[in-house]
């Protein structure tokens, strides 16, 4: 079993008796990218708070690393975040940035700045100040900082707001390489759905402040692939037609006894033909599959799993 990095049990935060987090329940694995998604106002800012003690919860408990209470204060410097945006000093240089930081988290050894800067591409920026940097820059940097101390648990919240694409593809390859290089734990939170759908290994879906579900991206593809629905009135003698007849194994029956066939997407005209000569009666037959955008939307529609449509 995976080792458990961080989980919440009905973890709740109130203002005003508003619940902006209700009885939320996550947990994020080693190894794991987990991506956060939810529309803006749906609690994953909040809920990355407070796991990184900038609050508090109003009831629930919060583990980090096996620890919880007073003593999961003393894990979080296993962490490195980025929230709410970089705090970077304009008018200083990306090492004398890093520097101060090292200095303030009393991270021993100035030759870890040389190997963070390289890290984020950024070893050639040398004497220009942070000011003249580009929003691509100023966010490497900021995640240059966040890897100060080499984290096991890298925290990002919308850390590819405002770039442009180049920038998106930058920071999605470096984060990828220090997930699977460095083994770095990572939970990301977002709402460009189109961007997490190539970075997340696995989804936790957040709507006012409830985690609605928790899917890995395999499962999310399974769910979500491209195929031909198929309804019949006999499943078995289908099945065995697709094979002999279609020469195609590339198909699930599911509990219901309806059939997701992989194959022929573009020729379902085939596949009815086929049905015919057979004496098979067809009730259904239509072309399927949803992205992450359609599943997310839904799933904070009130369904609890992407019905195939």
């Amino acid at each position: 079993m995976n080792e458990i990095i961080f989980q919440t049990e009905n973890i709740t935060k109130s203002y005003k008796q508003v619940h902006v987090l209700d009885h939320v329940n996550m947990t994020v694995k080693r190894g794991e990218i987990y991506g956060l998604i939810g529309e803006n106002g749906a609690g994953k800012t909040t809920l990355i708070r407070l796991l990184t003690g900038l609050a508090k919860p109003t009831s629930g408990t919060l583990r980090l690393f096996g620890c919880q209470g007073k003593t999961i204060a003393a894990q979080r410097s296993r962490m490195g975040c980025i929230i709410e945006g970089p705090s970077l000093y304009p008018e200083m240089t990306a090492m004398e940035n890093l520097e101060v930081q090292r200095r303030q988290r009393g991270i021993p050894g100035k030759e870890s700045l040389d190997h963070v800067l390289a890290l984020v591409n950024l070893n050639q920026a040398g004497k220009k100040k942070v000011k003249n940097f580009s929003l691509g820059m100023r966010q490497r940097l900021a995640l240059a900082i966040a890897l100060l101390g080499t984290p096991e648990f890298l925290v990002l919240d919308e850390p590819i707001n405002g770039l442009d694409p180049v920038g998106i593809l930058e920071l999605r390859n470096l984060l990828k390489n220090l997930n699977k290089e460095r083994g770095i734990t990572i939970l990301i939170s977002s709402h460009i759905l189109s961007e997490l759908n190539q970075l997340a290994t696995c989804y936790g879906i957040m709507s006012h402040g409830k985690l609605l579900q928790e899917i890995d991206a395999q499962e999310l593809e399974k769910r979500c692939q491209k195929h031909l629905f198929l309804k019949v009135s006999d499943t078995a003698k289908t099945a065995s037609l697709l094979e002999v007849e279609m020469h195609t194994n590339n198909f699930r029956v599911l509990p219901d006894h309806s059939i997701c066939l992989y194959d022929y997407l573009e020729k379902p005209d085939l596949i009815s033909a086929m049905l015919g000569r057979n004496d098979i009666t067809l009730y259904q037959l239509t072309c399927k599959g949803e992205d992450l955008e359609s599943y997310y939307m839904k799933v904070i529609s009130g369904e609890k799993q992407c019905e195939i449509i």
